[in-house]
């Protein structure tokens, strides 16, 4: 860490050419590639390994207590620290390669664990790994801000939804096309992990490594007290735990008022984005290729021994089908940032986020109507496949998903960004995060024990449930004042 640079401020930032912003969010290819298997394949992995659906949704609480722990921390370190490499690559180099290591190592988590059980290893990599992504995914945030002047805040958050969302449907298929174009098994045996999906997450490390390189060798960063930029503070005396603790409390209360708002709309939203990760592979299982519950069950599956072909490939066929639709909302996300940037110039940046949660939340109860078991070929261009015409109509609902998905990446962003002051940019980014950190937590902490003492074990009625939350974080909106740069 250096010492200030005596460079005249400059209070403006130059503008950037198109190739100069993809350079800056690039590596949110790979890390959306690595956050994506994750998202697609964690509760295929762990009720493999021997989690119930009940507590399924407690071994996701690591996601969000990661970020609740690791985005703030970060945030305020990377505001104070200057190097070679620059100010916030350093951060996000070092997630990169750490969340590397846990994608390497998670879906090994059977053979890995010598003296605790496979299920508490896949459990301790999964935090391993979104604590890494939180180390990656903060200080992007705030290079993006750093970087890109406000009148082109809107294409710079744009692009990076886009870049988010193609490395998300990368991620999302790539089981599904190791399975069936490749030919790898994508049956797991009870306590193991199928072997396209361990394959899935080596090729997820390098590619997310490779992008973030990208950006930090190719993105040179603005020195602190230049081109609006705050000066870099350095703080050489040890302060208090808590004297730290109240300076954090201060922010709290002191925050943006357009960033408390956007907490109630972020509330709604995430709640309904962490049940559809962790079930909806149990859900479209039982809802549209017809396995019951029981199957679910590691106790029972304990009891029979041996898990029947028929259902074996039937969870395998779901889950691989999964990583089809998820990378189908990413998709629709991907060609939906692409034209928010002119509907959000036109209709204003709200009405574009609130009617994106709509389409979400419209997308996400619809699920409900699709449950043909009759089967079909389809054609997906790099092979065919034989799958019930129940999950070939889920590409419809998807459309308004992937709708709510590119506005959640980008708008709340692009509305808190101009409310923010210049000097606390990275901390209140940080501080941010506890608006998706904390409904995951309410989510993970009620959301099993509602699937198993209100809805049976019913995954689907879960995801009518995400379904309701969204479309109220839809209307949430209508109540943020947005300050105009």
């Amino acid at each position: 860490m250096s010492e200030t640079h005596s460079t005249p401020a400059k209070t403006v930032k130059p503008r950037l050419s198109f190739w100069q912003i993809w350079n800056v969010s690039f590596g949110f290819l790979g890390v959306q590639f690595g956050f994506a298997l994750q998202n697609a394949n964690a509760s295929r992995i762990l009720s493999d390994l021997g989690a119930n659906l009940e507590s399924l949704s407690l071994f996701w609480l690591v996601a969000p207590i990661m970020g609740l722990i690791i985005q703030p921390i970060v945030g305020s370190a990377s505001d104070r620290t200057w190097n070679r490499l620059g100010r916030r690559n350093p951060y996000i180099l070092a997630g990169g390669i750490a969340a590397a290591v846990g994608m390497l190592l998670m879906p090994n988590s059977a053979s890995l664990a010598s003296f605790i059980t496979p299920l508490l290893f896949g459990a301790m990599m999964l935090a391993i790994m979104d604590a890494s992504f939180n180390l990656a995914f903060q200080p992007f945030r705030a290079l993006v801000s750093d970087m890109v002047p406000a009148e082109q805040r809107n294409v710079g958050y744009s692009i990076q939804s886009f870049l988010i969302n193609i490395g998300g449907v990368c991620g999302s298929i790539m089981p599904f096309v190791l399975t069936n174009v490749i030919g790898l098994d994508n049956t797991a045996s009870t306590g193991n992990v199928a072997p396209s999906v361990i394959w899935a997450f080596y090729i997820g490390a390098s590619v997310m490594l490779g992008s973030v390189l990208w950006t930090v060798f190719r993105t040179k960063e603005y020195a602190p007290n230049t081109h609006g930029l705050a000066p870099l503070e350095i703080n050489t005396e040890k302060t208090p735990l808590s004297e730290k603790l109240t300076h954090f409390g201060g922010l709290m209360k002191t925050m943006p008022k357009t960033m408390k708002q956007l907490a109630v709309v972020q509330f709604f939203s995430w709640f309904a984005l962490f049940i559809m990760w962790v079930y909806t592979t149990p859900a479209i299982t039982q809802h549209i290729w017809g396995v019951e519950a029981k199957w679910f069950d590691p106790h029972y599956l304990e009891s029979i021994g041996k898990i029947p072909e028929n259902i074996a490939a039937a969870k395998g066929a779901a889950g691989d089908w999964v990583g089809i639709i998820f990378a189908a909302y990413q998709l629709f996300a991907a060609i939906a940032s692409l034209f928010m940037i002119k509907v959000a110039s036109k209709i204003g940046r709200k009405l574009t986020y609130s009617l994106s949660l709509l389409a979400g939340g419209l997308g996400y109860l619809s699920i409900m109507l699709f449950n043909n078991p009759e089967t079909i070929v389809v054609n997906l261009l790099i092979t065919e496949i034989t799958v019930p015409q129940g999950a070939v109509d889920l590409f419809i609902p998807m459309i308004g998903v992937g709708m709510a998905w590119a506005a959640i990446l980008a708008m709340p962003y692009a509305i808190l960004a101009g409310s923010l002051p210049v000097k606390q940019t990275g901390v209140y980014m940080g501080i941010f995060n506890f608006t998706i950190a904390a409904p995951q937590i309410v989510s993970g902490i009620f959301a099993g024990w509602i699937l198993s003492n209100v809805f049976d074990n019913n995954a689907i009625n879960i995801i009518m449930m995400a379904g309701v939350a969204m479309i109220l974080g839809a209307i949430a909106v209508y109540f943020v004042k947005e300050e105009i740069d």
